[in-house]
């Protein structure tokens, strides 16, 4: 059954579970969603997710979204090994403690570094 992934390639979330998938060796059926369009906010795309966010994995009749804890998905079901996503205890909370790192602080001052812009008008300004 083929692994649907909803996605914008320039998100740097999405890549990383197309990092992932490829890491693990999954195949992934590639739905390319332009948010900018509101794609997202289709009927058919909100039933399978009502966050209305992306990445979206949905595999048979599981769905996920959110980059991280989709990663650590496809390491533990698909992985031939723990190398990506540990079974030991220790190992794990390290891992777990890094994503929260840069979930919490990281990418959001990541992102405040690179893009910049215009809450009202939406206009970006992207720093190279």
């Amino acid at each position: 059954m083929p692994i649907d992934f909803y996605y914008l390639l320039i998100s740097p979330p999405c890549r990383a579970v197309m990092l992932t998938a490829e890491a693990v060796g999954v195949k992934l059926n590639m739905k390319e969603l332009d948010i900018f369009k509101g794609e997202q906010m289709k009927p058919e795309f909100v039933a399978l997710n009502p966050q209305h966010c992306i990445p979206t994995l949905v595999d048979g009749d599981f769905v996920i979204w959110e980059s991280r804890p989709t990663c650590s998905y496809l390491a533990s079901k698909y992985g031939k090994d723990d190398s990506l996503f540990p079974n030991d205890p220790r190992a794990r909370a390290e891992v777990e403690r890094l994503n929260y790192f840069d979930m919490g602080t990281l990418f959001h001052r990541f992102g405040e570094y690179v893009v910049s812009g215009d809450a009202k008008t939406g206009r970006l300004n992207l720093y190279q």
